[in-house]
């Protein structure tokens, strides 16, 4: 959201705003993507395919005759007939530092690997997964007590400002391809990704616990069963939770919940 704001800032006429379509949500309740919403508020048309590869989708596209493409974590493979489209061709707005990371869960991914910094990446794209050569580079520092969902909204930010300089300089920038020999993936995260166990260790929980925030979350073995960790810290060799959830009720503090077990 921060990216399409952005860009509608500073300027350019953004002639369509494709995203997913409405799903169920929290008590089934059938929720609009955020996407969808900020771009209503900014008067944007909005239109949400099942399958972006769809012919009447790709129709669509083409009659716009748009100049230039831009994805943001999109979810879905743009296929080469949309791709082909675009005057000044199409951008990807990646959440790592390519070629780290490929993939659907970036940021999860660098948590995870114990990585020191991530950063975005602006690449022209190709019909290989976040495969294209490179337009733009900015890095962030993961902090020690990032989890993917504060350094998801800091990327968000600094990927909004790269886009907006990237674009103005689109027809001046040289691309530069991707080391494919140092690619890494991140395909996307299972819902059992999160089911931890103690022997892990305290520096594996603790960046698994930061990673799979929001979802799938976490949870661990406890006297009162499998509790969802929501946030702890490491204490010498163990890792000590601090706030959790027992099924069915909210987050609480660990020690009120759990006593010192």
């Amino acid at each position: 959201m921060p990216s399409l704001q952005a860009v509608h800032a500073a300027g350019h006429e953004i002639q369509l705003v494709v995203t997913q379509p409405d799903r169920p949500g929290h008590r089934m309740k059938v929720t609009p993507p955020p996407v969808k919403v900020a771009a209503q508020e900014l008067g944007l048309e909005v239109y949400q395919p099942a399958r972006i590869r769809d012919p009447e989708a790709v129709a669509k596209i083409q009659r716009l005759q748009p100049e230039l493409l831009v994805v943001i974590a999109y979810g879905q493979i743009i296929p080469p007939s949309v791709l082909a489209i675009p005057k000044r061709g199409a951008v990807n707005v990646h959440a790592s530092l390519l070629p780290l990371h490929r993939g659907a869960a970036p940021v999860a991914h660098a948590i995870l690997a114990g990585d020191r910094e991530t950063g975005v990446t602006i690449m022209r794209m190709d019909e290989q997964l976040d495969h294209g050569p490179i337009l733009a580079v900015l890095t962030a520092v993961i902090a020690e007590g990032d989890d993917a969902v504060t350094l998801t909204s800091r990327l968000a930010k600094i990927g909004a400002e790269l886009l907006v300089e990237t674009v103005a300089r689109i027809d001046n920038l040289e691309a530069v391809e991707q080391d494919h020999s140092r690619a890494t993936l991140a395909p996307r995260l299972r819902r059992e990704d999160g089911d931890l166990e103690w022997s892990l260790g305290a520096r594996e929980i603790d960046r698994r616990v930061r990673a799979l925030q929001p979802w799938p979350g976490v949870t661990l073995p406890t006297k009162r069963g499998r509790v969802k960790v929501l946030s702890g810290h490491i204490e010498g060799d163990r890792y000590v939770p601090d706030v959790v959830q027992v099924p069915g009720k909210k987050p609480a503090p660990a020690k009120q919940v759990l006593g010192d077990a």
